[in-house]
């Protein structure tokens, strides 16, 4: 006789738990279990006194900023466990109540109605390099905003150099500057201090993740990914880092809906509105995708650093990369030609580009972690 199946819904705080439970068929309502403790003890004790008589049973709670620890526990303690995804969530418009207890409640009986969408569960290895770039992507974003500093500060007093800036010559001209006000000088020097600290922490993050990628279990997807133009080295980890095994995806329109490149639509009898893309999913991964889209605006070529990345390539995985080269660049010249706005264009020839992406993915295996 099959088991019936319990299912236990988790609101995850800091420091609490709520948790409720939904038993038997649809016919029969949720009640409400009570609060334990966000730890590891509480946590195993709630499994062993719901798992008496050999019921099975089945957690989930929502994504958020406690990550997955409680996911690991309970899978290893040898429970199924389901991390939710907030935005997929059905919620009625009517509610306007919303506390721990009732969270729990609509959590386990959505989940035994099967109305609840999983967020995919990194491994632990996976989890840390994916911190270690999104820490890099944090101290680009630092650099960035030390830079914009330092060049508002010179442009209200009137130091303005033509040329490039952040170049040597650049850093001379800096190193060179003087303010008749000792307070004026010491901002400059500290603004110069910030910029060279940023981008020093973003050089050595960067060393890291070249260090750590080569032994991770998808570096031949990465090495494979590098053939594409506009993707070095931090945007196919970046990518990879964010979306996981790209072979999980059945075809390519489910990995564009899946990092929100697709067009939003609303729609209603015989009229059809498509809007902007629906930006849904991973952030870090879909601003990588749209930065590589850049480079194909220019001519297909292999240019001298990209010749370099194709060496010791398989030769399906190079011919995927250049049809998706004369591919993307002739699209991208003629939409712009026909008048389209150029984020548009970027945003479509980012979808594209994933398509290949996922091409090239299903062609190279990833290495066997022991």
């Amino acid at each position: 006789m099959e088991k019936t199946i319990t299912y236990v819904g988790l609101d995850v705080h800091k420091e609490t738990i709520s948790v409720a439970i939904a038993e038997g068929g649809l016919r029969w309502g949720a009640r409400y279990f009570g609060i334990i403790e966000n730890r590891p003890a509480a946590l195993r004790k709630l499994a062993e006194r719901l798992g008496r008589e050999g019921r099975k049973l089945r957690f989930c709670y929502e994504a958020g900023p406690y990550g997955y620890g409680v996911y690991r526990q309970l899978t290893g303690l040898g429970h199924d466990c389901a991390v939710v995804a907030p935005s997929l969530i059905p919620r009625r418009p009517g509610h306007r109540v919303k506390t721990d207890r009732r969270d729990c409640l609509g959590l386990a009986k959505l989940d035994r109605a099967g109305e609840l969408t999983a967020v995919w569960v990194p491994e632990p290895a996976h989890e840390a390099l994916r911190d270690l770039v999104r820490a890099r992507a944090a101290s680009v974003r630092a650099l960035r905003r030390a830079r914009q500093q330092l060049t508002g500060f010179l442009l209200r007093h009137g130091c303005v150099r033509a040329g490039k800036n952040w170049t040597l010559a650049h850093r001379r001209w800096l190193a060179r500057l003087r303010f008749e006000q000792p307070a004026q000088q010491i901002v400059l020097e500290d603004y110069i201090q910030a910029v060279e600290d940023a981008q020093a922490r973003c050089e050595r993050l960067t060393v890291q993740i070249e260090a750590l990628a080569a032994n991770w279990s998808l570096a031949p997807v990465v090495q494979a990914l590098q053939a594409l133009r506009g993707v070095a080295l931090i945007t196919a980890v970046t990518i990879l880092t964010e979306v996981g095994d790209v072979t999980r995806f059945h075809s390519p329109r489910q990995l564009m809906s899946h990092l929100g490149l697709v067009p939003s639509e609303d729609s209603s009898g015989g009229r059809v509105r498509r809007g902007p893309i629906t930006k849904a999913g991973n952030l870090q991964a879909r601003r990588v995708l749209v930065e590589a889209a850049w480079c194909y605006r220019l001519p297909a070529r292999v240019s001298p650093c990209l010749l370099k990345r194709l060496q010791g390539l398989p030769k399906e995985v190079r011919n995927i990369a250049w049809k998706a080269q004369v591919r993307l660049c002739a699209r991208y010249r003629r939409m712009r030609a026909q008048g389209k706005d150029t984020r548009l264009v970027t945003a479509a020839i980012a979808r594209e580009l994933l398509g290949f992406i996922w091409a090239i993915a299903h062609l190279v295996a990833p290495t066997k972690t022991t």
